[in-house]
């Protein structure tokens, strides 16, 4: 049976106004402009909370070009924007994947995930990024039993890192920001990558070598050939020359920076008319090409886009009066603004 094929709805099943999946920066704040217009939503997300790719990979990494707010890390900004969509009351379904869409004989849109919830909607809202952000594992025998214990894709808290042997592998902007941000709190950090070039901006690739040059932390061209350690802590790795000449080095924490693989998981068979696993949307609505289903931040494709959170911010606001119109088609879209609506104030809780 086709995902688009009409199927009656099951006995028990939420209802509301919109469904949205992916929680993440630009999920949240779809959920403000939303709620500004009386719409109530549902969001779905595979992690165990809010903030996406921003909580999930660089919680504690200051990002710059919000407006308005010169530094934020995105842990902050997941934050406020939670507290900002507090008033309109969104349900959440964290840890929950969406596996399955039909449309109603209503010309409802019904969402399933693999816990079972069922979700119905007029509107859909995909602002799942570029999909699920999955780290490339290195190629190391038995790395599995470290993961999570001494061996980490993401740095969650700095202080974690505290007075630990470590040991960074990348030659991107992951490896050397991190590179940076923990050479100050470890007691030995050590970056290895396999040629002396990185992918990263030129000023951390500068700054990391004045840090070497200074004796505070170690650089090797080199790859990890093998961990060892016992009950998943580990103790020291052995380590490769562009020699071949292998030595065994000291570490209790390996950070595998090796990029990321995006998977794009049960969305792939929505029936959506996918480019190169991306959304194709207009730019006056970001609906795609199915009615009743947009999309809005990395998940989109359009001319001119730009894969910016601010960017998804305006997107989320200009989807938000279309949903409108589908979601109460008899009722008049009255534009307001926020400093003068008292109506809109009152929303807010600010009145």
């Amino acid at each position: 049976m086709n995902s688009m094929t009409p199927v009656n709805p099951p006995p028990e099943r939420a209802e509301t106004d919109v469904i949205i999946i992916g929680a993440g920066p630009i999920g949240l704040f779809a959920v403000f402009e939303l709620g500004l217009l009386d719409l109530k939503c549902h969001l779905v997300d595979i992690l165990d909370r809010a903030g996406g790719q921003c909580t999930e990979l660089y919680p504690e990494k200051p990002i710059y070009d919000i407006p308005g707010i010169p530094l934020v890390t995105g842990q902050e900004l997941t934050d406020r924007l939670t507290q900002q969509i507090r008033p309109f009351g969104a349900q959440f379904h964290f840890g929950e994947m969406a596996s399955a869409l039909h449309r109603l004989e209503d010309g409802r849109w019904q969402l399933s995930t693999d816990a079972g919830t069922v979700l119905v909607a007029p509107v859909l809202v995909i602002a799942a990024g570029g999909g699920s952000f999955v780290p490339k594992r290195p190629p190391i025998a038995g790395i599995e039993d470290y993961e999570g214990k001494s061996v980490f894709y993401a740095v969650r808290r700095i202080e974690a890192m505290r007075d630990r042997d470590v040991l960074i592998a990348g030659g991107g902007d992951s490896a050397l920001d991190w590179t940076l941000n923990l050479a100050p709190v470890a007691r030995r950090l050590t970056l290895v990558h396999h040629r002396d070039g990185f992918r990263a901006a030129q000023h951390s690739v500068t700054r990391m070598r004045e840090l070497v040059a200074e004796g505070k932390i170690d650089f090797h061209v080199a790859s990890v050939k093998a961990l060892h350690g016992a009950g998943g802590q580990l103790e020291a790795v052995t380590l490769a020359g562009a020699d071949k000449k292998e030595w065994r080095h000291g570490a209790n924490a390996f950070l595998p920076f090796f990029g990321l693989t995006i998977k794009l998981g049960p969305i792939a068979e929505f029936g959506l008319n996918l480019h190169e696993n991306l959304i194709p949307v207009d730019t006056a609505k970001f609906q795609s090409s199915t009615p009743g289903i947009f999309a809005i931040g990395d998940i989109n494709s359009y001319a001119g886009k730009l894969k910016l959170i601010l960017s998804g911010f305006h997107e989320a606001a200009l989807m938000a009066q279309a949903a409108f119109k589908i979601c109460r088609p008899n009722e008049k879209l009255r534009f307001q603004y926020t400093t003068s609506s008292s109506s809109l104030q009152k929303k807010l809780g600010v009145a």
